[in-house]
């Protein structure tokens, strides 16, 4: 999920194969398996149920978050005036509801049990864009419901970090998000990866189309794990 609108297919000039200085490191630190599937996956809306977490956190705010677009900046507003939450005002709440509700997201049905599945044939990695200084509590939050798998805390476009992934693996890549212009700058960094459009809030699914630069869509875990699956098998694995 973004604060903002989704980005055009061109990206607004944004360089898709960028990889910030902290998330590098993260990626060379991982122990992953030369010649086998990666399965890179993002979090919030694809593995935690962040919209349903958000909206407890904005009620202690004395906010509500009116769903009107996939965004959340416009969409948050003050319960008693009605009023939109202005866009400087935003980064602040999210830094709030970050440090104190990842540790309490609750997991998307299905997310555990189908990673599960498809770990006997593809290494999973989480590439989430949770603050820097909540990624210890995001892999904490993972393993207690199931999804004990490395994390990378990653900060704008993941194409790059994608793009990264591959290079070490040499092996087919899958790739699940929300968000559309994360899907793009993927396909414009490794244009191979298998790239899923996944949106587990039907609300936020009816409002976004699927995007141009995913092969599959879905809210549905058993149906992305078909999918990933077929691909996989496709792929000789």
């Amino acid at each position: 999920m973004t604060t903002t609108a989704p980005a055009t297919p061109h990206l607004r000039g944004l360089d898709p194969l960028a990889l910030h200085e902290e998330v590098l490191p993260q990626i060379e630190a991982l122990s992953l398996v030369r010649g086998k599937p990666i399965i890179v996956s993002d979090c919030d809306e694809v593995l935690m149920q962040f919209i349903a977490g958000l909206e407890l956190y904005l009620e202690t705010q004395g906010l509500w978050l009116d769903l009107q677009s996939f965004a959340l900046t416009g969409n948050i507003k003050r319960r008693d005036t009605g009023e939109a939450l202005p866009a400087s005002e935003m980064p602040a709440l999210m830094q709030g509801f970050f440090a104190s509700s990842t540790h309490s997201l609750i997991p998307v049905p299905g997310a555990a049990k189908a990673l599960t599945a498809l770990s006997n044939r593809a290494q999973v990695v989480v590439l989430t864009n949770v603050p820097f200084s909540e990624k210890e509590t995001r892999v904490r939050n993972l393993a207690a419901h199931g999804m004990a798998y490395p994390v990378i805390a990653n900060k704008g476009l993941k194409g790059g970090a994608v793009k990264r992934l591959a290079e070490i693996v040499e092996a087919p890549v899958v790739f699940l998000d929300d968000i559309p212009h994360n899907l793009a700058s993927v396909a414009a960094a490794h244009a191979p990866t298998h790239r899923v459009h996944f949106i587990a809030d039907q609300r936020l699914a009816k409002l976004l189309g699927p995007s141009e630069h995913s092969h599959f869509h879905t809210t549905d875990w058993a149906k992305a794990h078909d999918f990933i699956s077929a691909r996989l098998e496709e792929d000789g694995f």
